[in-house]
């Protein structure tokens, strides 16, 4: 069982920016994609940002053109700007690695393997 940890949540004003850090460790096969899904009370965990090894990133229509999602290695961050109130929920950094299969979408949480246990965004007016 791989260990992904994530840092950067906060309260921020509408507007404003924000930068979501993960990484993760103890991995057995080598990483196909990592990213980052937000969940709400009684919503479903959707994804925002994510990015695999062949270079292609999936946005959100809601983030396109405000979030960059990054990935280096084991590492992966998402720069938001411009942040908006319905940007406020528990931000959770995922992993799918090679166990899952190589070239799959990486877009859903049921693609994910591995999973973070969340930070939260609040944006405020």
């Amino acid at each position: 069982q791989a260990d992904v940890v994530e840092s950067g949540g906060a309260s921020v004003q509408a507007g404003g920016s924000l930068k979501l850090s993960c990484g993760v460790s103890g991995y057995k096969y080598n990483i196909w994609c990592m990213g980052w899904f937000r969940q709400t009370p009684g919503k479903e965990r959707e994804g925002v940002a994510t990015f695999n090894q062949d270079g292609v990133r999936f946005y959100a229509d809601s983030v396109k053109g405000r979030f960059t999602v990054d990935l280096y290695r084991n590492t992966t961050s998402l720069q938001m700007n411009d942040l908006k109130s319905g940007d406020t929920g528990m931000y959770y950094c995922a992993v799918a690695t090679a166990a899952t299969g190589w070239g799959g979408s990486c877009n859903s949480a049921g693609d994910m393997e591995f999973w973070g246990k969340g930070t939260l965004v609040t944006v405020f007016s």
